[in-house]
């Protein structure tokens, strides 16, 4: 373990995710970023399975990015800790929580696929979390690069306003640099340096009218949101470098403007103004607002501010096994934390102790001894804390809001080769479903078997690898198994009676129930009780609606969980002997009941896919997909390939890209994501 830094000011800190779709370039951009800084002294890549940042076997293996990894450098005396992210839907959780404790981020397009879904996918969760983004179009040196449709797509698609800080200097194979709009130079790489020396210049003849008028948009799109600038830009003043900046930055901090940089980081191009951006546009802790929460015992509103000097607040956002022991990655949002110290966590009540803190470098550790208000770091010792989970002084307790994760959408079935193997596997899922809130394990009693619940074939498929390589186990697997969900298409009214006797005490409830349909993504809506019944306890009231939730969890059709139904308690008879217990049997009767009589439904997950393929095999590509009662909703030409967007059920998507290989002579490729539920035929 190497020494520690001693640390940089708050408003020198950078905490700034990658976000992209796969295979636009996220890790390679970041693998570019430390060769750069000085993190590293060999660039590592993706295709030849040396990414630093994609440190796990698979990840080598795969070319992808699974894990969100962290790491921290330094540039223009700035430190920066970056972590980069996957691109696959199936590890979607890990942009979720990466992007909850993140401060910027950096999206990265491809020049010639642009915007892609999940690309979408992640822009639409850095909105959420208020993040401000630069964009970067990567690979701008590719056959059919085009950065003016990227931006055309980011307006059109994202809803942004990106602003164009550079031109590109040459295109496509002749790509050899960028202009800098503000600067008002060129700025080119040489092959035999990795890029590491960029060469600045005046800007060519050829290119001079272009970026006069490019700047003039910049100057005016900018001047637009900052009327300081806008007055000065009026009165036909010289605008300096440093104050188009300052404009660039605030415009960038408030969510007004995207600012869009252009290169090629396979090719060692346009690195090194994309870490300036970060420094001079993308926000430090101060720059933050405060983050909010609750006081756990008063459930009163509290509040922390990116201060060393207030109270420790910190969120753990990410758990993760490394060489068998368990670290627990922190966001410190206020105060100091120092290893040994007692930490308290309003969700399980209780303190835990830090034992070690360490600052991470991918799956390589540098040891601190102290961290404080915006440092994002790992700690051992602490095994109740999950992600999500607040982590605080035990004298000034503060819970902030949990991190939300999607539902599974497909299952499967597991068993180990040998009955002695049953409690290893049960403690090995323990542990990957602590580290991966998306993984969800239930035994099933009747079968003998374990199933496995997540968000995709490749989830899955991955875990079971980690089940062989991590923790040596081999499993029996079945066939992937989609989850459905149930509804209902029409309108009912049930009573039930609960009266029975439950050791020696009288239980007694009659419950009435009316259901109906709800909108789509509703889930489970429940109506007020009604005024005859105003006088019902409130314990009895709760106790129905509890009842309700624990039915819906199991439909009446195949078992599945009941969603997008609207439940109304009609009427609730309370007598001397009644207890909760019986409201909240009667009222899982009565709206079992009442499911059955209002024309069930059975409903399937419906994926949204994207398909790159050649022209010539586009018929063919269709044809498979209605084969697989998938609908086609649009095709477009991007340079020499076509795009094809569909939705097609997730039960037949199973093996298709093995048939879309074939039918593309291996040319084809795509990606898919979690559009919406519909009824199964």
């Amino acid at each position: 373990m190497t020494t520690q830094r001693a640390p940089a000011s708050l408003r020198r800190r950078r905490n700034i995710g990658i976000i992209s779709h796969i295979d636009a370039g996220k890790t390679t951009v970041t693998e570019r970023i430390l060769y750069y800084t000085g993190l590293t002294h060999k660039l590592g890549e993706v295709h030849d399975g040396q990414a630093v940042m994609d440190w796990m076997q698979q990840e080598r293996e795969r070319g992808i990015t699974i894990s969100a990894a962290a790491t921290t450098c330094d540039w223009q005396r700035h430190q920066i800790t970056i972590i980069d992210t996957p691109g696959h839907v199936d590890f979607t959780i890990e942009v979720e929580r990466s992007l909850r404790v993140l401060d910027g981020a950096v999206a990265i397009f491809a020049a010639v696929e642009g915007v892609q879904p999940q690309s979408e996918s992640v822009w639409h969760q850095a909105n959420r979390y208020r993040v401000p983004r630069l964009a970067f179009i990567n690979k701008m040196d590719r056959l059919g690069a085009d950065h003016e449709r990227v931006l055309q797509d980011i307006r059109d698609t994202l809803g942004a306003s990106p602003l164009l800080l550079q031109l590109p200097l040459g295109t496509e194979e002749h790509f050899q640099g960028i202009i800098d709009l503000i600067d008002m130079q060129c700025v080119s790489w040489r092959a035999d340096d990795a890029g590491m020396t960029p060469e600045t210049g005046a800007i060519p003849p050829e290119f001079e009218e272009a970026a006069q008028a490019q700047r003039a948009a910049l100057l005016e799109t900018v001047a637009e949101h900052d009327d300081d600038l806008l007055e000065r830009y009026l009165a036909g003043e010289p605008l300096d470098a440093e104050a188009i900046r300052s404009a660039v930055r605030k415009s960038t901090l408030s969510g007004a403007l995207v600012p869009v940089l252009l290169g090629s980081g396979l090719h060692n191009k346009g690195i090194q103004p994309l870490l300036d951006a970060i420094v001079w546009y993308l926000p430090s802790p101060v720059d933050v607002p405060s983050i909010t929460g609750v006081e756990p015992t008063e459930e009163t509103a509290a509040e922390r501010h990116n201060d060393p000097s207030e109270p420790l607040a910190a969120l753990a956002f990410k758990v993760a096994l490394d060489q068998g022991r368990r670290l627990t990655y922190l966001r410190l949002y206020a105060g100091c934390l120092e290893a040994g110290t007692q930490i308290y966590n309003p969700r399980t009540g209780a303190n835990e102790r830090v034992a070690r803190l360490l600052r991470m470098h991918a799956n390589k550790r540098q040891r601190l001894d102290r961290a404080q208000a915006g440092d994002i770091v790992a700690a051992t010792g602490l095994k109740d804390a999950t992600t999500g989970d607040t982590l605080c002084d035990p004298a000034h307790p503060i819970r902030f809001e949990a991190i939300a994760y999607p539902e599974p959408v497909i299952n499967l079935a597991v068993e180990p080769m040998t009955n002695a193997e049953q409690d290893k596997l049960q403690s090995a899922l323990e542990k990957l479903a602590a580290e991966d809130p998306t993984l969800q394990v239930q035994f099933d009693e009747e079968r003998g078997h374990t199933i496995l619940s997540g968000m995709g074939e490749l989830h899955l498929e991955v875990l079971i690898r980690r089940l062989a390589d991590e923790f040596k186990l081999a499993v029996n697997v079945g066939k992937p198994q989609v989850v459905y969900r149930e509804t209902i298409q029409g309108e009912a009214e049930c009573s039930e009676t609960f009266d029975r006797e439950i050791a020696g005490k009288r239980q007694v409830a009659e419950v009435t129930l009316a259901v109906a349909p709800a909108a789509s993504g509703a889930g489970l809506e429940f109506a007020g009780t009604p005024p005859e019944d105003a006088e019902a306890p409130a314990d009895m009231i709760d106790a129905v609606r509890q009842g309700v939730l624990d039915a819906a969890s199991s439909g009446v059709m195949q078992g599945y969980p009941v969603v997008d139904v609207r439940v109304e308690p009609r009427r609730l008879l309370c007598r001397d002997d009644s207890t909760p217990l019986a409201f909240q049997v009667a009222a899982g009767q009565a709206f079992h009941r009442a499911l059955e009589a209002a024309q069930p439904v059975l409903l399937e997950p419906v994926m949204s896919l994207e398909i790159l393929v050649p022209e010539a095999f586009v018929g063919s590509v269709i044809s498979g997909l209605q084969s697989r009662r998938g609908v086609v909703e649009g095709i477009e030409s991007q340079g020499l390939q076509h795009v094809l967007r569909a939705r097609v059920p997730l039960a037949e998507t199973f093996g298709y890209m093995t048939d879309l290989r074939s039918a593309s002579q291996g040319r084809g490729t795509f990606s898919m994501q979690f559009a919406h539920y519909a009824p199964a035929p």
